[in-house]
């Protein structure tokens, strides 16, 4: 993985909320991840990550703060962890 990917990943999980995150480094992290994107209507994508599943809306210019909170229930469920996978 490379830096660009690491911030992104470490953005998601940054305190306060980070809602300057730009979806498509969003999709490239999650693809990085190995985590299967397919459409889901209306501008969502139904992510599959190691097993645990969720739809996500990545359309907009930012990411809104429910949809950065349900990238991190989902990174956590596939057993991810930034500080300990991928430090910076």
């Amino acid at each position: 993985m490379n830096h660009r990917h690491r911030k992104v990943l470490h953005g998601l999980f940054a305190h306060p909320l980070n809602h300057n995150l730009d979806p498509k480094a969003v999709e490239h992290l999650l693809t990085e991840l190995g985590a299967e994107l397919h459409p889901a209507g209306s501008g969502a994508v139904r992510v599959t990550l190691k097993g645990a599943q969720d739809s996500v809306h990545l359309g907009e210019h930012s990411l809104a703060g429910d949809q950065v909170m349900r990238l991190r229930k989902l990174i956590t469920a596939a057993g991810v962890e930034p500080e300990r996978d991928y430090p910076l």
